[in-house]
C-alpha cells in the first residue's frame, strides 16, 4: 500500500467511503452495476469491487445492463457479470463510472428500487444522484477510486482484482497518456503491478488483438473522414449500413475516434454512431484547449475536458451538421 503521505485524498471524499463502507457491512442484498456500452474502467472496476465484496461474505451480484466487448473476455471472474430480474426493496444499489442515472440503463430500475444507492464516478458531469455520491472528478479512472476504496474496504488485493483495477486505469488513461493521468495514477500501476500482475498479458488482449472486422471498418470508416476547421477537426459516421458491410458490431468502433484525434493537425475527433432510427451516439475528443465536455453538456451529455459524449435524437445527417455546428462554435 502507498505511504500515507503519498496516498492522502479529500477528507470529505475519505469520510464519505467510510459511510457507504459502513452501509456495506449492514446491508443483506446488494447489486452493483455500471453504465451502457461497457468500457474498461467500467467493467474492471465492477468485477473489481464485486470480488472485494465477496471476500467479505457479501451477498453480492454484478449486473450485466448491456453486451460485454469480446476483447474484455480475458478479465478474470468475467462470469460474474450476470443478468438479474428486478428485485423490490433490496438493500443496496452501488453506480460504478456512471454520470447519471439514465446511463445505468436496466441498472436505473434497480437503483429506484434500493433502499440506499451509492454512487462512485470520476465525471465532473456528474449529477450526485446517490444517497452517498463518492464523486472525484480528479480521479484520472473510476478504477482509481475503487482502488482506495478496497484499500479502505481493509480487504486484501489478489491478483485477479489487481488485473481488473490496472484494466480499469489503462484503458481510461489511454494506456497513461492522457492528459487525466497525475502521479497518483502512476503510484497506484505501480501498487497494482507490485501486486505481481501480468502487464504483458493485459496490454495484448487490450491493444493488440484488434480482429479482422475491427481492421475492414476503420478502414472503411477512415475512407469518408471529413476535416473542418483547417483540419484541426476530423468527423466520422459509423452507420448500420458501414457495420453490416464488414460484418462488424457496434463495439467495434472502439479505438476509432482515438485514431482520429492522433493526426498531427487534430484538436478536436468526433465519431457520430447511428444506434438506429433518429438514435445518434457521438464521442468527442480534445488535444489540448476545446473542452469537449461543454459541448456534450449543451445535448444532456458530459464526460471530461478532452472525452466525452452524448446523444441526439434526430438522423445521422442531421445530427453531424448540428453538433459541427457547436463545435465550431467552441473553436471561436
Amino acid at each position: 500500500m502507498m505511504r500515507k503521505e503519498e496516498n492522502r485524498m479529500d477528507k470529505s471524499l475519505e469520510n464519505l467511503m467510510y459511510r457507504a463502507i459502513e452501509i456495506i457491512y449492514e446491508a443483506e442484498s446488494i447489486y452493483i452495476g455500471s453504465h451502457v456500452q461497457p468500457d474498461g474502467d467500467n467493467i474492471g472496476s465492477l468485477l473489481a469491487l464485486g470480488m472485494a465484496l465477496k471476500k467479505l461474505d457479501k451477498n453480492v451480484k454484478v449486473l450485466k445492463v448491456d453486451n460485454i466487448p469480446d476483447y474484455y473476455e480475458f478479465l478474470p471472474k468475467i462470469e460474474l457479470i450476470r443478468d438479474y430480474e428486478i428485485e423490490d426493496n433490496l438493500d443496496l444499489f452501488i453506480a460504478l463510472d456512471s454520470s447519471d442515472m439514465e446511463r445505468l440503463g436496466i441498472g436505473g430500475q434497480f437503483a429506484k428500487n434500493a433502499n440506499t444507492v451509492i454512487n462512485i464516478d470520476h465525471h465532473i458531469s456528474n449529477t450526485n444522484f446517490g444517497d452517498i455520491n463518492i464523486v472525484s472528478p480528479s480521479a484520472a479512472a473510476t478504477g482509481e477510486l475503487v482502488y482506495e476504496f478496497i484499500n479502505r474496504l481493509d480487504v486484501e488485493i489478489d491478483v485477479n482484482m489487481a488485473t481488473c483495477l490496472y484494466t480499469a486505469i489503462s484503458t481510461d488513461t489511454g494506456s497513461f497518456m492522457y492528459s487525466n493521468t497525475s502521479y497518483k495514477t502512476h503510484l497506484i500501476a505501480a501498487e497494482l503491478i507490485k501486486i505481481g500482475i501480468d502487464t504483458s498479458y493485459i496490454n495484448i488482449n487490450l491493444y493488440q488483438k484488434k480482429s479482422l472486422e475491427r481492421t475492414r471498418l476503420l478502414i472503411d470508416v477512415l475512407k469518408n473522414m471529413e476535416m473542418h476547421l483547417d483540419n484541426r477537426l476530423g468527423i466520422v459516421v459509423v452507420t448500420q449500413e458501414i457495420l453490416n458491410n464488414n460484418n462488424a458490431k457496434m463495439e467495434d468502433t472502439e479505438g476509432i475516434i482515438s485514431f482520429i484525434r492522433d493526426i498531427d493537425t487534430i484538436e478536436t475527433a468526433c465519431l457520430l454512431k447511428e444506434m438506429g432510427e433518429n438514435e445518434v451516439k457521438i464521442s468527442l475528443r480534445s488535444k489540448e484547449w476545446v473542452d469537449v465536455s461543454k459541448i456534450c453538456t449543451k445535448f444532456k451529455g458530459g464526460g471530461h475536458k478532452r472525452a466525452a459524449g452524448c446523444t441526439l435524437y434526430m438522423e445521422i445527417d442531421e445530427a453531424k451538421d448540428t453538433i459541427l455546428e457547436e463545435i465550431e462554435m467552441a473553436f471561436r
